[in-house]
Protein backbone atom coordinates (compact mmCIF):
# COMPACT_ATOMS: atom_id res chain seq x y z
CA UNK A 1 0.00 0.00 0.00
CA UNK A 2 1.24 3.46 -0.85
CA UNK A 3 2.44 5.59 2.05
CA UNK A 4 1.59 8.88 0.38
CA UNK A 5 -1.63 10.06 -1.22
CA UNK A 6 -2.31 8.99 -4.78
CA UNK A 7 -4.94 11.68 -5.21
CA UNK A 8 -4.72 15.30 -4.17
CA UNK A 9 -5.98 16.28 -0.73
CA UNK A 10 -9.21 17.94 -1.86
CA UNK A 11 -10.35 14.97 -3.95
CA UNK A 12 -9.27 12.53 -1.23
CA UNK A 13 -11.30 14.31 1.43
CA UNK A 14 -14.32 14.40 -0.85
CA UNK A 15 -14.02 10.66 -1.27
CA UNK A 16 -13.87 10.26 2.50
CA UNK A 17 -17.13 12.18 2.79
CA UNK A 18 -18.63 9.92 0.12
CA UNK A 19 -17.59 6.89 2.19
CA UNK A 20 -19.21 8.49 5.24
CA UNK A 21 -22.45 9.05 3.32
CA UNK A 22 -22.40 5.53 1.88
CA UNK A 23 -21.50 3.60 5.03
CA UNK A 24 -22.56 5.96 7.81
CA UNK A 25 -19.06 5.71 9.30
CA UNK A 26 -15.42 5.91 8.23
CA UNK A 27 -13.08 3.18 9.44
CA UNK A 28 -9.48 4.27 9.13
CA UNK A 29 -7.95 1.00 7.96
CA UNK A 30 -10.71 0.32 5.43
CA UNK A 31 -10.52 3.89 4.07
CA UNK A 32 -6.75 3.64 3.86
CA UNK A 33 -7.04 0.54 1.70
CA UNK A 34 -9.84 1.98 -0.46
CA UNK A 35 -7.94 5.22 -1.17
CA UNK A 36 -4.51 3.55 -1.36
CA UNK A 37 -2.98 5.92 1.17
CA UNK A 38 -1.47 5.45 4.60
CA UNK A 39 -3.60 5.38 7.73
CA UNK A 40 -1.69 8.47 8.90
CA UNK A 41 -2.83 10.34 5.79
CA UNK A 42 -6.44 9.34 6.50
CA UNK A 43 -6.07 10.53 10.10
CA UNK A 44 -4.79 13.92 8.94
CA UNK A 45 -7.66 14.24 6.48
CA UNK A 46 -10.19 13.34 9.17
CA UNK A 47 -8.71 16.00 11.45
CA UNK A 48 -9.14 18.60 8.71
CA UNK A 49 -12.69 17.49 7.96
CA UNK A 50 -13.57 17.61 11.65
CA UNK A 51 -12.19 21.16 11.89
CA UNK A 52 -14.47 22.11 8.98
CA UNK A 53 -17.46 20.60 10.81
CA UNK A 54 -18.01 17.84 8.24
CA UNK A 55 -17.64 14.90 10.62
CA UNK A 56 -16.74 13.87 14.16
CA UNK A 57 -13.73 11.69 14.88
CA UNK A 58 -14.20 8.63 17.06
CA UNK A 59 -11.96 5.73 18.00
CA UNK A 60 -10.88 3.98 14.81
CA UNK A 61 -12.43 6.46 12.40
CA UNK A 62 -15.20 9.03 12.15
CA UNK A 63 -18.99 9.45 12.17
CA UNK A 64 -21.26 12.24 10.89
CA UNK A 65 -21.03 15.46 12.88
CA UNK A 66 -24.00 15.94 15.21
CA UNK A 67 -25.22 19.35 14.13
CA UNK A 68 -28.39 20.68 12.51
CA UNK A 69 -28.53 19.83 8.81
CA UNK A 70 -30.90 20.80 6.04
CA UNK A 71 -33.52 18.32 4.89
CA UNK A 72 -31.80 17.97 1.51
CA UNK A 73 -28.48 17.15 3.16
CA UNK A 74 -30.07 14.56 5.42
CA UNK A 75 -32.08 12.97 2.62
CA UNK A 76 -28.90 12.21 0.68
CA UNK A 77 -27.42 10.20 3.55
CA UNK A 78 -27.91 6.45 4.02
CA UNK A 79 -30.65 6.24 1.41
CA UNK A 80 -30.54 2.43 1.17
CA UNK A 81 -30.91 2.02 4.94
CA UNK A 82 -33.89 4.38 4.99
CA UNK A 83 -35.62 2.39 2.26
CA UNK A 84 -35.24 -0.81 4.29
CA UNK A 85 -36.70 0.94 7.34
CA UNK A 86 -39.64 2.21 5.28
CA UNK A 87 -40.39 -1.30 4.05
CA UNK A 88 -40.33 -2.63 7.62
CA UNK A 89 -42.83 -0.11 8.98
CA UNK A 90 -45.24 0.08 6.02
CA UNK A 91 -47.66 -2.28 7.76
CA UNK A 92 -47.86 0.06 10.77
CA UNK A 93 -49.72 2.74 8.80
CA UNK A 94 -53.40 2.24 9.71
CA UNK A 95 -56.44 2.17 7.46
CA UNK A 96 -58.15 5.09 9.20
CA UNK A 97 -57.38 7.78 11.76
CA UNK A 98 -54.20 9.83 11.97
CA UNK A 99 -50.45 9.36 12.16
CA UNK A 100 -47.71 11.83 13.04
CA UNK A 101 -44.26 12.11 11.54
CA UNK A 102 -41.37 14.33 12.60
CA UNK A 103 -39.26 16.46 10.26
CA UNK A 104 -36.68 13.75 9.62
CA UNK A 105 -35.70 12.60 6.14
CA UNK A 106 -36.29 9.01 7.31
CA UNK A 107 -39.93 9.90 7.99
CA UNK A 108 -40.10 11.32 4.47
CA UNK A 109 -38.94 8.00 3.02
CA UNK A 110 -41.51 6.19 5.18
CA UNK A 111 -44.24 8.43 3.77
CA UNK A 112 -43.10 7.82 0.21
CA UNK A 113 -43.23 4.07 0.81
CA UNK A 114 -46.79 3.89 2.16
CA UNK A 115 -48.46 1.17 0.07
CA UNK A 116 -51.69 1.77 -1.80
CA UNK A 117 -54.63 0.25 0.08
CA UNK A 118 -58.20 0.64 -1.14
CA UNK A 119 -60.31 2.70 1.23
CA UNK A 120 -57.43 4.08 3.28
CA UNK A 121 -58.23 7.49 4.76
CA UNK A 122 -55.48 8.63 7.11
CA UNK A 123 -54.38 12.10 8.19
CA UNK A 124 -50.58 12.40 8.11
CA UNK A 125 -49.43 15.31 10.31
CA UNK A 126 -45.86 16.60 10.23
CA UNK A 127 -43.85 19.71 11.10
CA UNK A 128 -41.79 19.39 7.90
CA UNK A 129 -42.84 21.16 4.70
CA UNK A 130 -40.88 18.58 2.67
CA UNK A 131 -42.64 15.64 4.36
CA UNK A 132 -45.96 17.46 3.95
CA UNK A 133 -45.25 17.60 0.22
CA UNK A 134 -44.49 13.88 0.10
CA UNK A 135 -47.68 13.03 1.99
CA UNK A 136 -49.75 15.10 -0.44
CA UNK A 137 -48.70 12.80 -3.25
CA UNK A 138 -49.62 9.54 -1.49
CA UNK A 139 -53.06 8.10 -2.23
CA UNK A 140 -55.11 7.59 0.91
CA UNK A 141 -53.22 10.19 2.97
CA UNK A 142 -54.52 13.65 3.85
CA UNK A 143 -51.47 15.82 4.54
CA UNK A 144 -51.55 18.18 7.53
CA UNK A 145 -48.71 20.66 8.03
CA UNK A 146 -48.02 21.69 11.62
CA UNK A 147 -46.97 25.34 11.29
CA UNK A 148 -45.16 27.64 13.67
CA UNK A 149 -41.75 29.26 13.77
CA UNK A 150 -39.47 28.26 10.90
CA UNK A 151 -36.30 26.49 12.04
CA UNK A 152 -33.91 27.38 9.21
CA UNK A 153 -31.20 24.93 10.24
CA UNK A 154 -33.41 21.85 10.00
CA UNK A 155 -36.15 23.00 7.57
CA UNK A 156 -38.87 22.34 10.15
CA UNK A 157 -41.51 24.23 12.12
CA UNK A 158 -41.02 24.59 15.86
CA UNK A 159 -42.06 26.74 18.80
CA UNK A 160 -45.19 27.16 20.92
CA UNK A 161 -47.65 27.24 18.00
CA UNK A 162 -46.11 24.12 16.45
CA UNK A 163 -46.33 22.27 19.78
CA UNK A 164 -49.97 23.27 20.23
CA UNK A 165 -50.86 22.19 16.70
CA UNK A 166 -49.00 18.89 17.08
CA UNK A 167 -51.07 18.12 20.19
CA UNK A 168 -54.41 18.91 18.55
CA UNK A 169 -55.09 15.43 17.12
CA UNK A 170 -55.08 11.88 18.46
CA UNK A 171 -52.57 9.75 16.52
CA UNK A 172 -52.38 5.99 16.37
CA UNK A 173 -48.64 6.07 15.64
CA UNK A 174 -45.86 8.66 15.75
CA UNK A 175 -42.91 7.89 13.49
CA UNK A 176 -39.88 9.71 14.86
CA UNK A 177 -36.17 9.66 14.11
CA UNK A 178 -33.27 11.04 16.18
CA UNK A 179 -29.87 12.61 15.68
CA UNK A 180 -28.26 9.94 17.84
CA UNK A 181 -29.18 6.90 19.94
CA UNK A 182 -27.25 5.31 22.79
CA UNK A 183 -28.34 2.92 25.57
CA UNK A 184 -29.68 5.89 27.57
CA UNK A 185 -32.06 6.80 24.75
CA UNK A 186 -32.39 9.04 21.68
CA UNK A 187 -30.92 12.54 21.62
CA UNK A 188 -31.29 15.55 19.35
CA UNK A 189 -29.31 18.53 18.06
CA UNK A 190 -31.85 21.26 18.84
CA UNK A 191 -34.11 21.83 21.82
CA UNK A 192 -36.90 23.40 19.75
CA UNK A 193 -37.16 20.34 17.49
CA UNK A 194 -37.24 18.06 20.52
CA UNK A 195 -40.16 19.92 22.08
CA UNK A 196 -42.34 19.33 19.02
CA UNK A 197 -41.47 15.63 19.11
CA UNK A 198 -42.58 15.48 22.74
CA UNK A 199 -45.93 17.04 21.78
CA UNK A 200 -46.49 14.50 19.01
CA UNK A 201 -45.54 11.62 21.33
CA UNK A 202 -47.91 12.81 24.07
CA UNK A 203 -50.81 12.69 21.59
CA UNK A 204 -49.95 9.23 20.15
CA UNK A 205 -50.94 5.71 21.13
CA UNK A 206 -47.53 4.39 20.08
CA UNK A 207 -44.19 5.96 19.18
CA UNK A 208 -41.94 4.16 16.69
CA UNK A 209 -38.29 5.21 16.57
CA UNK A 210 -36.92 4.95 13.01
CA UNK A 211 -33.12 5.31 12.83
CA UNK A 212 -30.40 3.93 10.62
CA UNK A 213 -27.59 2.09 12.37
CA UNK A 214 -24.99 4.83 11.81
CA UNK A 215 -26.68 6.77 14.64
CA UNK A 216 -26.29 3.99 17.21
CA UNK A 217 -23.79 4.46 20.00
CA UNK A 218 -23.78 8.24 19.67
CA UNK A 219 -25.09 11.04 21.86
CA UNK A 220 -26.22 14.52 20.78
CA UNK A 221 -26.78 17.70 22.77
CA UNK A 222 -30.45 17.43 23.81
CA UNK A 223 -32.05 14.50 25.61
CA UNK A 224 -34.90 13.04 23.57
CA UNK A 225 -37.77 10.71 24.37
CA UNK A 226 -37.13 8.18 27.13
CA UNK A 227 -37.25 4.48 26.28
CA UNK A 228 -40.49 4.02 28.23
CA UNK A 229 -42.19 6.37 25.77
CA UNK A 230 -41.04 4.40 22.72
CA UNK A 231 -42.82 1.22 21.70
CA UNK A 232 -40.43 0.03 19.01
CA UNK A 233 -37.07 0.87 17.42
CA UNK A 234 -36.66 0.11 13.71
CA UNK A 235 -33.31 0.05 11.92
CA UNK A 236 -32.16 -1.46 8.65
CA UNK A 237 -30.45 -4.24 10.61
CA UNK A 238 -31.81 -7.68 11.41
CA UNK A 239 -33.17 -7.52 14.99
CA UNK A 240 -30.70 -10.27 15.95
CA UNK A 241 -27.70 -8.21 14.79
CA UNK A 242 -25.03 -7.90 17.53
CA UNK A 243 -24.93 -4.12 16.94
CA UNK A 244 -28.34 -3.95 18.64
CA UNK A 245 -27.32 -5.89 21.75
CA UNK A 246 -27.14 -2.79 23.97
CA UNK A 247 -30.80 -1.98 23.16
CA UNK A 248 -32.25 -5.43 23.64
CA UNK A 249 -34.62 -5.42 26.61
CA UNK A 250 -34.96 -1.63 26.52
CA UNK A 251 -37.26 -1.49 23.50
CA UNK A 252 -38.85 -3.85 20.98
CA UNK A 253 -36.63 -4.20 17.91
CA UNK A 254 -37.79 -4.57 14.33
Amino acid sequence: MATTGTVDAEVRRQRLLEILQRDGRIRIEAASAELSVSSMTVRRDLADLEAAGDLRRVRGGAVPSLRPRSFTDRMARRADAKRVIAEKVAHLVPQHGAIALDASSTAGVVLGGVPRVDGRQVIAATNSYENFGVARGVEGLSALLVGGEAEEQTDSFVGHIACQAAASLHYSTFFVSAAAVDPDGPSEVTLAETQVKFSFADASDETVLIVDSSKLGQRALVRGLAWDRIGMMVTELDPADPALEAYRGRVELL
